[in-house]
């Protein structure tokens, strides 16, 4: 199955839908991703677990295991441009086959797709993303599945959301009454299942601190 996973590093990853596939034991999965989290965190569970065959995603440092089995074939990556991999879960959730993009012309990016020439700039063929499921964390959800995220987890999450056949949304407020239309983010017609996230801990990837002036 390909599964689509929103959040970007660790912020705001569905932490408990990504540990409730980890104890699924399903494996080759194809995960749609920015990034797959650090070691032992995040999207780092199912690489350890060893159930994830491929990947689609745009970034690799900040886990070493993720490197490792790439570097050692045991699995599949296809590297997409940060700007593409949205646009292209954007694409596949508004039902376009697929767009043209200048963004990696002439490097192995562009490798096997066509190519054409637009107002004198060459761009490549890129196809739109759907996942079979797609797993998103909000910030608050009314009982229609309308989404609402809270800062940096609108990164990923509002495009995943919309690219799945089955969209599966963990949130860590489930309201009684219904979102205020101008705030929804994620309309509840993306969205099939929700459940409470509870008081689950969010991990911070690198954390930089200095003095405060005048402390």
């Amino acid at each position: 199955m390909t599964i689509a996973v929103g959040g970007f590093g660790l912020s705001g990853i569905p932490t408990n839908l990504i540990q409730a596939l980890r104890d699924s034991g399903a494996t080759g999965l194809i995960i749609v991703s920015n990034n797959m989290g650090v070691d032992g965190k995040g999207l780092g569970l199912l690489l350890e677990n060893k159930q994830v065959s491929r990947v689609l995603g745009s970034y690799v440092g900040e886990n070493k295991l993720f490197a490792e089995q790439y570097l050692s074939g045991d699995l599949e990556v296809e590297f997409v441009p940060q700007g593409t991999l949205a646009e292209r879960l954007r694409a596949g959730g508004a039902g376009i086959p697929a767009f043209y993009t200048p963004t990696g012309v002439g490097t192995p990016v562009a490798e096997g797709k066509p190519e054409a020439v637009f107002d004198g700039k060459r761009a490549i063929l890129e196809r739109g993303i759907t996942a079979d499921i797609s797993l998103v964390r909000a910030h608050q959800a009314d009982p229609e599945g309308n989404l609402r995220y809270r800062m940096t987890a609108q990164n990923f999450n509002p495009l995943v959301a919309t690219a799945g056949r089955l969209t599966i949304a963990e949130a860590e407020e489930l309201r009684q009454d219904f979102l205020d239309p101008e705030q929804i983010h994620t309309p509840g017609i993306y969205v099939q299942r929700v459940i409470d996230a509870g008081n689950t801990e969010k991990h911070i990837e690198q954390r930089t601190v200095r003095v405060r002036t005048g402390a």
